[in-house]
C-alpha cells in the first residue's frame, strides 16, 4: 500500500502529452531550450570528472559556486554572502525542499492559477492545503490583490510567486512587485518567490523580491539559463537564518548537489554570459514569430508573452484543451493542456517557443489545418 500523500497528486499533464507522443513529433510541450550547454560548460565537467571531482561535495554546496552566485545577488543586495545560498539538485528539488521547510499541515499556502505544475502537489505533499489565486488573461496575469484579500486567512503561511511566468510568460510589474510585498508584510506571509526565467524577459523589466524584503525565498536553477536541463543544478537565495534550515531538509532529501556539475556550472558563470544572451536573442525573435503565427489563426487570441518561452493562447475551439492537445499529438505536434496549470487555463494550451524557427512554423501549420478541421471561427 502506498502513504495517502502519493494518492493526492498526480503525474504533471506536461509529462502526460511527451510521454505519449509519437516518433518525431514536434515538441513544443516541453519547456526545454533546444541549444547545448556553452563550450566552457562542457570542457569544464569533463575537466571536474577527469581530475577527481566525483565525491561528495558540501551540503549546501561547493564554496566558490555559492560565492559566485551571492556575488550576483549582491547587487540586489548588498549583505547578500555564500551563507545565503544552497545549491539544489535543480529548481524542482529547490521548490520541495522549500515546501518542506515552510509548510506545516493545515496551513494554507496561495499558489497562482494558472501556475506551474509543481506548486499544489508540494503543498499538499507537505500536509498544507493549496489556495488559487487568479492571473486573470484580461489583466495581463497580473494578481487581483483584492481577491486576494479575500483569500487569505489565519492560516495563510506563504504566497508563491513566478515571474516570468510558467506557463503565461507574464513578467509582474514595478507597482505589483511593491504592492506584493507589502500584502506579504501586512500578513504575515513569507513569498516564495520563483525566479528560474528571469534572464528571459522581452517586454518591461525583471523585478527580483531579493533586496526588497527579508520575507522572500528565492528559487533558481541553471537548467533554462545555461541549457543544462538534464544536469539538474538550481539553487536557493534566503535569509540566512532560514537558509539553515532549509539546508536541514535539503540534506535529507540529497545530501550534495553533483560535485562536477557544480564546477561546470562555476566555469559557466565565469564565462560572462554571452551563450546565454545569444540564446535569448534567438528565443525573443522565436517569440515574435509565434505570436504573430498564433494571431492569424481563427478562432485564437493571446497575450504575447513578455518572459519566459511560452505562449499561453486562448482557443475559442470546440471541445476541452485535453480533447485539442489530444489531437495534435496525433497529428504531431506536442503541446501541454492549460488546465495542467490550474483551473484558469482550461480553454488554453501551453506552447514553448524554445524549438527552433523551422519546428514553430510547421507546429503553426499543424494548429491552423486542426482549428479548420474543427470549425473554429
Amino acid at each position: 500500500m502506498v502513504a495517502e500523500r502519493v494518492r493526492q497528486v498526480e503525474i504533471s499533464g506536461i509529462r502526460k502529452m511527451f510521454e505519449a507522443a509519437p516518433p518525431n513529433a514536434i515538441n513544443l510541450g516541453l519547456g526545454e531550450p533546444d541549444f547545448e550547454p556553452p563550450k566552457a560548460v562542457l570542457d569544464a565537467l569533463c575537466e571536474a570528472v577527469r581530475h577527481g571531482m566525483n565525491h561528495y561535495g558540501p551540503s549546501a554546496g561547493l564554496p566558490p559556486l555559492r560565492e559566485k552566485i551571492a556575488e550576483r545577488y549582491r547587487e540586489r543586495d548588498p549583505e547578500t554572502g555564500r551563507e545565503n545560498v544552497i545549491v539544489t539538485g535543480s529548481g524542482s528539488e529547490g521548490l520541495m525542499a522549500v515546501a518542506l521547510t515552510l509548510y506545516d499541515p493545515g496551513d494554507e499556502v496561495l499558489v497562482p492559477n494558472p501556475g506551474f505544475v509543481l506548486y499544489p502537489p508540494h503543498a499538499k505533499l507537505a500536509g498544507a492545503r493549496p489556495v488559487w489565486y487568479d492571473l486573470d488573461e484580461a489583466k495581463a496575469y497580473q494578481p487581483d490583490f483584492e481577491q486576494l484579500e479575500r483569500l487569505v486567512t489565519s492560516r495563510t503561511r506563504v504566497i508563491v510567486v513566478n515571474s516570468p511566468s510558467n506557463p503565461t510568460g507574464s513578467v509582474f510589474t514595478e507597482a505589483t512587485v511593491d504592492r506584493m510585498i507589502s500584502f506579504a508584510e501586512e500578513h504575515d506571509l513569507t513569498i516564495v518567490s520563483d525566479e528560474v526565467y528571469e534572464e528571459m524577459v522581452y517586454e518591461g523589466k525583471f523585478r527580483s523580491f531579493w533586496g526588497r524584503t527579508d520575507r522572500a525565498v528565492i528559487v533558481n536553477s541553471f537548467s533554462k539559463t545555461l541549457a543544462m536541463t538534464g544536469w539538474r543544478i538550481g539553487f536557493l537565495v534566503a535569509p540566512r537564518a532560514l537558509a539553515v534550515e532549509l539546508n536541514k531538509m535539503h540534506y535529507h532529501m540529497m545530501a550534495c548537489p553533483s560535485t562536477p556539475a557544480q564546477a561546470a556550472v562555476l566555469a559557466g558563470l565565469e564565462d560572462g554570459g554571452a551563450a546565454t544572451r545569444a540564446m535569448v536573442a534567438e528565443f525573443r525573435a522565436r517569440r515574435t514569430l509565434i505570436a504573430k503565427g498564433l494571431a492569424k489563426i481563427p478562432g485564437i487570441s493571446v497575450v504575447p508573452p513578455a518572459g519566459a518561452f511560452y505562449a499561453f493562447p486562448n482557443l475559442d475551439w470546440p471541445g476541452t484543451a485535453q480533447e485539442i492537445a489530444g489531437t495534435l499529438l496525433q497529428r504531431g505536434l506536442i503541446s501541454t493542456p492549460g488546465d495542467a496549470f490550474g483551473p484558469l487555463g482550461a480553454n488554453h494550451l501551453r506552447l514553448s517557443f524554445a524549438a527552433s524557427r523551422d519546428n514553430l512554423r510547421k507546429g503553426l501549420g499543424i494548429l491552423r489545418s486542426v482549428g479548420a478541421e474543427l470549425g473554429a471561427s
